[in-house]
């Protein structure tokens, strides 16, 4: 991978933790695109049914590295294009992919930090995280998909008040809006973001890779169109290993062995 982006996969989940701890993991070019490679990387291995995203030191990720900006500000370069070819691709196959996708938070997460967090499937927060949007503190708009996700998490108007104000949310209130599954005390949550991805990793990927498609269909479609995604998503999960040997298990009240396939 990069020294920046470290890629590990154990007992089917894929750990991916941004590693440049002394910038708080603020991202670089080299950063994103080895950050990019690693999502491609777990979303194609099949060996792969769950994802950890998580950050090495006392920061999950604090967003773009500024330094980097402001040289390409100064060399009259503007964002470089860095939220299409950068941001976007790894936003989205973070959100489509066909496979659990788990934040472990364990600091602060600001701007793409943060839309990064909020792009997986579950968050698992350390006390000691904090949420920022910092978008506006530095006169930009958002990105990395975090005007799409945020207001599904929290609803239109406090979406509106965290983008406008840009003030940060600690990890009990970030519960409470629902930014987050769970929090968990800052030693606990290494081993309980493993418990729970391999647990995922354990379960009916073929299954869960359904769930995010209905979802992702309903939010945009009306009621009769989202019906219709369900059924045909049905059909397809009807004809995996997973859904007749779980029906069988069921049958001979044995626990289910689920293969992802």
């Amino acid at each position: 991978m990069s020294e920046t982006v470290r890629y590990d996969l154990t007992d089917g989940v894929a750990t991916i933790t941004l590693d440049r701890p002394e910038a708080m993991n603020s991202l670089t070019v080299e950063m994103k695109e080895a950050l990019g490679g690693a999502v491609e990387r777990a979303a194609g291995d099949a060996a792969v049914r769950a994802v950890i995203l998580t950050g090495a030191g006392r920061a999950f990720c604090a967003g773009q590295d500024l330094r980097e900006h402001a040289d390409n500000l100064a060399a009259g370069k503007g964002l470089d294009d860095t939220v299409r070819k950068h941001y976007n691709p790894v936003v989205e196959a973070l959100a489509t992919m066909p496979k659990p996708v788990l934040a472990a938070v364990n600091g602060v997460a600001a701007g793409a930090g943060a839309a990064l967090a909020f792009a997986c499937d579950l968050v698992v927060a350390s006390e000691k995280a904090s949420f920022a949007t910092a978008f506006t503190k530095i006169g930009l708009a958002p990105d990395s998909g975090m005007s799409w996700t945020l207001q599904r998490l929290v609803g239109r108007a406090k979406a509106a008040e965290l983008l406008l104000l840009a003030e940060p949310v600690k990890a009990p209130e970030a519960l409470e809006l629902g930014l987050v599954s769970r929090v968990v005390p800052a030693d606990e949550l290494a081993p309980a973001a493993v418990e729970l991805a391999r647990g995922l990793a354990a379960g009916p990927t073929r299954a869960f890779a359904a769930v995010k498609a209905a979802l992702d269909h309903a939010a945009a479609h009306d009621l009769g169109s989202s019906l219709e995604r369900e059924a045909v998503l049905q059909d397809e999960c009807e004809k995996t290993a997973d859904h007749r040997n779980a029906t069988e298990a069921f049958l001979k009240k044995q626990q289910p062995v689920f293969e992802g396939r």
